[in-house]
């Protein structure tokens, strides 16, 4: 199972560092989110200061572009990074789309469905005339003049609900889990969904006879050399909120804030009933509605939904945490605990996890 990691940084300067620090300790893929910055500018930021861990986007929204910037801006980090990109997908809730982009995001398995359709064709230099049920394109007389440094980049389709999780296993290189996850969800609804799906081929399948290592559950199968899909199946990116204090209380504490802030979300009502926290959740939503900001949610958090959703304790607690996960997820996210939290307590999260990392690698 590849260790990999999501920098944070007050700067982009910061978060390219912090970005390096992880290559260093080990990491095997560095990736990006989308809320308060770019993904694929700060993809762009860290590029020039690793050497060989992958760079990927986790997430990048996949309707506030239209789906020819997103290939080029695919093909341009593939040629930064020298063929590491990893184009990460996620729908993003109805209401940022809407209120913040003012893009439509209903159908939402359809629109990326047709969405990956055309960024796959500009990526192979095939650009088609798409007349599709929610993205239309007609990219005749579009030629690229420069040439790509792979004929196809690994799309990696971010997924909760069980009909985008199907989809991802129909025609993705990897699923990524929400930011909140637990071995019994990947085993119980992740890789069900994704195995009901025919395996995806983009032309970049192995042997069909050739092993693919103990860690991969059966119909998954990723490279552990390349850090990056190679089909047939997908690669299962497990997302973790990270958080690690010599206290495990103390460290429950600091992930509360990212509990709270997508509790708030009553999109994931299914997510946290999976779980038994339906309950702990109206709570959240409750105060989220009373008024509180959603990352000012931490008190609203008891300690139950964060030993079920996060890893939260010692060094060796942690590490235990993440060890569960194999057999089960091909890739694990570390990511620390940013909400409700000042700067200097999340930088101190961050060196802790990639000194973990450093131990685990």
């Amino acid at each position: 199972m590849r260790i990999t990691y999501g920098p944070w940084g007050e700067t982009l300067a910061e978060l390219t560092g912090a970005a390096r620090a992880a290559e260093e300790a080990g990491a095997e893929v560095v990736w990006l989110p989308e809320l308060h910055r770019s993904a694929t500018v700060t993809a762009a930021a860290v590029a020039p200061v690793l050497s060989r861990a992958g760079v990927g986007t986790a997430v990048a929204l996949a309707f506030t572009r239209s789906p020819l910037t997103l290939a080029l801006e695919a093909l341009d980090l593939d040629e930064l990074t020298g063929g590491r990109f990893v184009l990460g997908l996620g729908v993003g809730a109805r209401r940022l789309n809407e209120r913040w982009h003012h893009v439509a995001a209903d159908r939402p398995v359809t629109r990326l469905r047709e969405t990956v359709e055309i960024i796959r064709a500009v990526v192979a230099g095939t650009p088609p005339v798409v007349e599709g049920e929610t993205r239309r394109a007609d990219l005749r007389g579009f030629r690229r003049p420069h040439r790509p440094v792979r004929a196809a980049i690994p799309i990696y389709l971010a997924a909760v609900g069980p009909q985008l999780t199907r989809l991802a296993g129909r025609i993705a290189d990897g699923w990524i889990s929400h930011e909140l996850c637990s071995p019994a969800y990947v085993r119980e609804h992740v890789l069900p969904n994704l195995s009901r799906a025919p395996a995806p081929d983009h032309g970049n399948s192995p042997d069909p006879g050739k092993d693919s290592g103990a860690d991969v559950p059966p119909g998954v199968w990723a490279d552990p050399g390349a850090g990056l899909p190679a089909g047939p199946g997908v690669d299962v990116v497990v997302s973790g909120c990270c958080a690690i204090d010599a206290d495990p209380a103390e460290a429950r504490r600091q992930a509360k804030g990212v509990l709270g802030f997508y509790a708030s979300v009553a999109t994931y009502r299914d997510f946290f009933a999976f779980h038994g926290l339906a309950e702990e959740q109206e709570a959240v939503i409750e105060a989220f509605r009373s008024g509180t900001p959603a990352d000012g949610l931490a008190a609203a958090v008891p300690d139950r939904m964060v030993e079920r959703l996060a890893l939260a304790g010692t060094p060796a607690q942690v590490a235990a945490g993440i060890d569960a996960y194999r057999g089960l997820a091909t890739t694990i996210k570390l990511t620390p605990p940013v909400y409700g939290r000042p700067p200097e307590a999340v930088r101190e999260s961050q060196a802790r996890i990639i000194a973990l990392i450093k131990e685990l690698t």
